[in-house]
């Protein structure tokens, strides 16, 4: 589990999170959501470290992540998988290869068990004949697929996802969810999205925390988001006509 207390982050003179408390929870789907420039990147950069809060906590099961030493960091991104926007595989390496990076980098193995390790992990996302194919070669939901693997293979207790969806048509980012979920709950991962997209949002947010200019505007989960009242998360969630419609008929 991860809690944010009190959390504020600051650039020069311009305040861009104001007092951010949350929880995101073991074995569930957790959803950041908010405007563009309503302070959810710089939130999750905070969260994962490449931020420094200007005050405030970051509590991983417990341990403080600001106040920890260069060395009790480093450690403790070995604990967290990163799936980015792009999926930032290497193109000179195979699709296995890219698999086994975190692997060759961090871990004891052997060769053998290291690839063993991302094979399964290949097979977990659906991707067991794709080892030797290179990213350039794959498509983008594939390439999203394997980055999935990539961030899983080293057991993380806590994943992080930065727009999953991005690009990607609705069946393929309806995949991607549902890996998503799956390995969330198969492996009770603290699993963080940042995310636009509302299918998300009501497919599988289990538990959403919506960032309006800086602060915490809203809290709950998909079914919630049905019957909610802040006008800035139904803007934001109930834009499209379709989405509107689906609101009207539950409400």
């Amino acid at each position: 589990m991860i809690q944010v207390n009190h959390l504020y982050k600051t650039f020069d003179d311009r305040t861009v999170l104001s007092d951010i408390n949350a929880t995101f929870e073991d074995g569930k789907t957790n959803l950041i959501i908010g405007q563009s420039g309503s302070g959810k990147t710089v939130l999750m950069k905070n969260l994962v470290g490449l931020f420094t809060p200007t005050s405030g906590e970051i509590l991983y099961d417990g341990r403080d992540f600001v106040k920890m030493t260069k060395h009790e960091k480093v450690a403790m991104r070995r604990e967290m998988g990163m799936i980015f926007q792009s999926a930032a595989l290497f193109d000179s390496l195979s699709v296995l290869e890219n698999v086994m990076f975190p692997l060759d980098m961090f871990s004891s193995m052997t060769l053998r068990e290291r690839k063993a390790r991302a094979q399964e992990c290949l097979d977990r996302v659906n991707l067991s004949d794709a080892g030797a194919k290179y990213p350039g070669e794959i498509s983008g939901g594939m390439q999203k697929r394997v980055a999935i693997a990539r961030a899983i293979v080293m057991n993380p207790k806590y994943l992080f996802c930065d727009e999953p969806n991005s690009g990607l048509d609705p069946k393929t980012s309806l995949v991607i969810d549902e890996l998503l979920s799956g390995i969330t709950h198969e492996f009770g991962i603290t699993t963080i999205i940042n995310t636009h997209d509302m299918n998300s949002v009501l497919g599988i947010g289990e538990n959403i925390i919506f960032i309006c200019k800086g602060h915490k505007g809203w809290e709950g989960n998909s079914a919630d988001v049905m019957t909610s009242t802040n006008e800035d998360l139904n803007d934001l969630v109930f834009a499209s006509e379709l989405f509107k419609k689906v609101k009207s008929a539950v409400t």
